[in-house]
């Protein structure tokens, strides 16, 4: 089973590359949904994905539909070894109209405020199900909530969208946690695209607010809202008006201002060339009410512009040779409001633009003055205040086995801590064992003036693997938790999460102890996927949020797709610290 899996997953990564998985995909998953692959719509975006640039599962998913590999199912156990992991979907919802089961939950996003936890995901389901469909099921993100501190889930099926023959949710979750008003919310944003495979693109949120009290609560999600909108649109004979491609999105709140800011990456519809973009929303004030933009937790008022109207803020120019920048992530700095965000310059096309080959790869971290980000059409500067590059070895050109994606990536996750005056990067890289180490480097908030002279190994010297760690909030302390999936065996497809606790960001020396998160290995050579890639090019962890500064408690939540039950599943676990 292991040589045809194999077989599979390289004929399936080749066409992809190719550009000719049109073919494989764009009748079934099209027919079925009424939804048609961007692919198969023709769009220029989907032409050149893989061949010329990268992008995220969302990506894939609005491309190319469901793109099915994999065997048979396995189960590797182990004792468990830090809390319960919990399935944060249900099986039974993975189900379609039509009674098509779904092989794919993945791409997780986790927050929690008091005992409320969300956890988001993008799910196979969507692929199969037509607008409207019960529970939403059309839609590509996933939810699912809990009451009692994550130790249970209702899975709530796809986020709401009454106008889903509009546009529909394409993935890409990321999940935040708001206080105001003595009421809870969480946002939820993913791609937001059109089912015909054309048109505008957007990132777009829902905002759900906990309903009730204790463990009867429930959620109520609103409608999307819309974060940001293609700023280019041309119109091809044939096809009609196409736009430029909105991808990667994920959020971070500044809860003493009552802001929330999202970042992305737009991508050139005519040119393939990417920039960095962030927006920002007014959440209302600390008391419930509207803010300075008219905004309230529960319908936050955002910067979009509009279809075809300049962007908010350009963070990351197009680079002059077409070498690609993606993977952004921000993070606030509650004391002053600067918003910081890091994302990886010249991944992909370090594979596929032969402009690139001689580019070094690097994690870009950049700093946005809180003066800039004005609740107007446009924010009150043209870039950043400071920038930093570090140089990285990087994972793009690994077949990870297993792994139904390539190529791999090596995106950072960002994190601000206000005790050491310090903002982190974390990412994986190839520099020291050819299938990843966990690197950690921090700057000095304001200037980005380094603290460590190179970046610091996280992970232990015996594990093989490690890439796709999170990291979103520092501790009361200003110390970091970064977690991340791990192999003990290079030439094995069993996998596990895990993670560093309370690590200063100022160290300079690997941490002595490490926690395992999961209670079962998966063998992901024996997991059957419809979904690319099948456990996602993202993990998340997450702090409990509180109503006072400095906005975080003493309990972690980590978020990442599982394959014990034989297909990826959205699990999380909780440590209390």
């Amino acid at each position: 089973m292991g040589r045809r899996f194999s077989l599979c997953l390289i004929v399936s990564v080749s066409l992809v590359a190719s550009g000719l998985a049109t073919a494989l995909t764009a009748g079934s998953a099209g027919a079925a949904t009424g939804r048609t692959p961007g692919s198969a719509a023709g769009n220029p975006f989907c032409k050149n994905l893989g061949v010329k640039y990268l992008a995220s599962a969302g990506a894939q998913s609005f491309c190319f539909g469901a793109q099915r590999n994999g065997a048979a199912p396995a189960l590797r156990s182990a004792a468990p070894t830090v809390s319960t992991n919990v399935n944060a979907a249900n099986l039974a919802e993975d189900v379609s109209p039509s009674g098509v089961r779904a092989y794919g939950q993945s791409e997780t996003s986790v927050a929690a405020t008091g005992q409320y936890v969300v956890e988001a995901w993008n799910d196979a389901t969507a692929f199969f199900s037509a607008c409207p469909s019960p529970s939403s099921k059309e839609e590509a993100t996933g939810l699912g909530f809990s009451a009692n501190g994550g130790k249970s889930f209702t899975d709530l099926g796809g986020l709401p969208n009454s106008n889903c023959t509009a546009n529909l949710y394409e993935g890409d979750p990321s999940v935040i946690a708001y206080t105001a008003g003595g009421s809870r919310y969480f946002y939820i944003s993913s791609l937001f695209d059109s089912p015909t495979g054309l048109g505008g693109s957007y990132i777009a949120m829902d905002a759900c607010k906990v309903t009730g009290t204790g463990t009867a609560a429930t959620l109520s999600c609103g409608q999307p809202v819309i974060l940001a909108s293609s700023s280019l649109c041309t119109t091809i004979t044939g096809l009609g008006q196409v736009c430029n491609f909105l991808d990667k999105d994920f959020l971070s709140v500044d809860p003493a201002r009552g802001r929330l800011y999202a970042s992305f990456t737009e991508f050139n519809i005519n040119t393939g060339a990417s920039q960095v973009e962030v927006s920002a929303c007014d959440l209302g004030n600390a008391a419930g009410g509207a803010g300075p933009a008219g905004g309230t937790p529960a319908a936050p008022v955002c910067t979009n512009n509009g279809l075809q109207k300049p962007p908010y803020l350009v963070v990351q120019q197009p680079d002059p040779n077409g070498c690609e920048y993606e993977g952004a992530y921000p993070a606030v700095s509650t004391v002053t409001g600067d918003v910081y965000a890091g994302y990886e310059y010249n991944v992909g096309t370090n594979l596929f633009n032969p402009a690139c080959f001689n580019v070094a790869t690097s994690e870009v971290l950049v700093r946005i003055p809180r003066s800039c980000l004005t609740l107007t059409a446009k924010a009150a500067c043209t870039g950043p205040a400071a920038r930093v590059a570090v140089p990285v070895v990087s994972m793009d050109a690994a077949f990870i086995p297993g792994y139904n994606r390539f190529p791999m990536n090596d995106f950072p996750r960002v994190a601000v801590s206000g005790p050491a005056g310090t903002v982190s990067m974390v990412w994986n890289d190839a520099r020291h064992h050819p299938l990843g180490d966990i690197l950690l480097q921090s700057f000095t908030l304001g200037s980005l003036a380094p603290v460590q002279r190179v970046p610091v190994v996280l992970n232990p010297a015996a594990d093989a693997a490690n890439f796709l760690p999170a990291l979103r909030v520092a501790n009361g302390k200003g110390n970091l938790d970064v977690s991340w999936y791990s192999r003990t065996n290079a030439n094995s497809a069993v996998t596990g999460v895990t993670a560093v606790t309370g690590v200063s960001p100022k160290t300079t020396a690997t941490p002595g102890s490490h926690a395992t998160i999961t209670s079962a290995t998966s063998d992901w050579n024996s997991v059957s996927s419809d979904i690319v890639p099948n456990f996602g090019d993202y993990t998340d962890n997450v702090l409990v949020t509180t109503g006072t500064a400095p906005y975080v408690g003493g309990t972690l939540y980590v978020a990442w797709s599982d394959g014990r039950l034989g297909l990826p599943q959205p699990f999380e676990a909780h440590l209390t610290g």
